[in-house]
């Protein structure tokens, strides 16, 4: 999947951005936060924040068609979004990074309780590299979201 992810887009460059990039890209393509933006343009589906609407609310709008993803920090917060029809969510971070500085990694541990605590997909996100991305699906995630490894390729 391919998460459009640019807080600094206006409304109107988002759409525009996330049209050009469900036209070209061979995966499905998810807007951040915009289920508004993501009907509009035909997108796969739409990732939340952790502070975002409530995941219930999100798939009402979306329907059970398309995907949708929340970012968690705890346990009790998959769970959650499980229950309120999330598809899958992202959970971290496993590792320190740049993209948060001062957030706290959760680690290996924390990860595998969370992958053992809910059914859907749990990929793992924060410090994500060659070496530690193994670590993760060995703790149990079925993948990955990066930043970082990715601009370095």
């Amino acid at each position: 999947m391919l998460l459009l992810r640019a807080p600094e887009l206006s409304t109107r460059q988002e759409e525009v951005e996330l049209r050009r990039l469900v036209d070209a890209s061979p995966v499905p393509v998810l807007a951040r936060s915009r289920c508004d933006v993501a009907l509009a343009v035909g997108a796969a589906g739409v990732h939340l924040p952790e502070v975002d609407i409530p995941t219930v609310d999100a798939r009402a709008l979306l329907g059970p068609e398309r995907l949708l993803g929340r970012s968690v920090h705890s346990l009790e917060a998959a769970k959650q979004a499980e229950a309120e029809g999330a598809d899958y969510v992202l959970f971290g971070p496993v590792f320190p990074t740049a993209s948060h500085p001062g957030q706290p990694p959760v680690g290996l541990g924390a990860l595998r309780e969370v992958c053992l605590g809910v059914r859907i997909p749990v990929l793992a996100i924060g410090g994500v590299d060659d070496d530690r991305s193994q670590e993760c699906l060995v703790a149990g995630a079925q993948g990955f979201a990066a930043i970082g490894y990715f601009q370095r390729r």
